[in-house]
């Protein structure tokens, strides 16, 4: 595939847990996309309120302005046909109509850059990111400190209790986790008396 080329269009996923630089990795891109002169937009989900209303902000304080929109189908209704680069972060927050959208997107000539979690808190798969995953031309897994033991870690630990799939939330609602210190769900009392200790040292 040619990535270099205006004359088609493509979808890149960058997926892994909470805390892993994937807001990041998705505001370092869509800067380079600025710096070579291309017309970009940037859509985050009206659901994250956490940093900002109207920007998309990496864990580690990047900004860069975003439009929120109520679910995937008003990317389109908000697209400026001559946009050749679309940037969406948080894509698990959009469900599974924004898999259609992005393969649109791609279709029409855009460069799509997709940012978001690919598994849930326990553990699952979390849509539409395997599907997206399916899609694209390029894909990057990254991946966070375990809080626990400090290896790799791949998964996102709810820290509060919830059945709901979408608790919107950052640190002290969640942290990662690697394989063998992730527990699926919440966790046991004593994981709660021990990020306590954490926070008082």
């Amino acid at each position: 595939m040619d990535f270099v080329s205006g004359s088609i269009g493509w979808i890149e996923v960058v997926c892994g847990p909470m805390f892993s630089g994937k807001s990041e990795e998705l505001i370092r891109r869509l800067r380079r996309a600025i710096i070579a002169r291309k017309r970009v937009q940037v859509f985050k989900p009206v659901i994250d309120t956490r940093y900002s209303d109207s920007e998309i902000v990496s864990h580690g304080d990047s900004r860069m302005n975003s439009e929120t929109v109520g679910g995937a189908a008003d990317i389109l209704l908000n697209l400026d046909w001559r946009t050749q680069v679309v940037g969406i972060d948080e894509a698990n927050f959009f469900g599974q109509d924004l898999v259609s959208i992005a393969q649109q997107l791609a279709d029409s000539g855009k460069q799509v850059i997709i940012a978001g979690l690919d598994t849930d808190y326990m553990g699952r798969p979390f849509p539409p990111l395997p599907d997206l995953l399916c899609l694209a031309e390029s894909i990057t897994k990254t991946l966070a400190i375990c809080l626990r033991c400090g290896n790799p870690a791949k998964h996102t630990q709810r820290l509060v209790e919830s059945d709901d799939l979408i608790v919107v939330g950052a640190t002290g609602m969640y942290e990662a986790r690697c394989r063998r210190c992730f527990e699926p769900g919440c966790p046991k009392q004593e994981s709660f008396d021990f990020v306590r200790a954490r926070r008082r040292e």
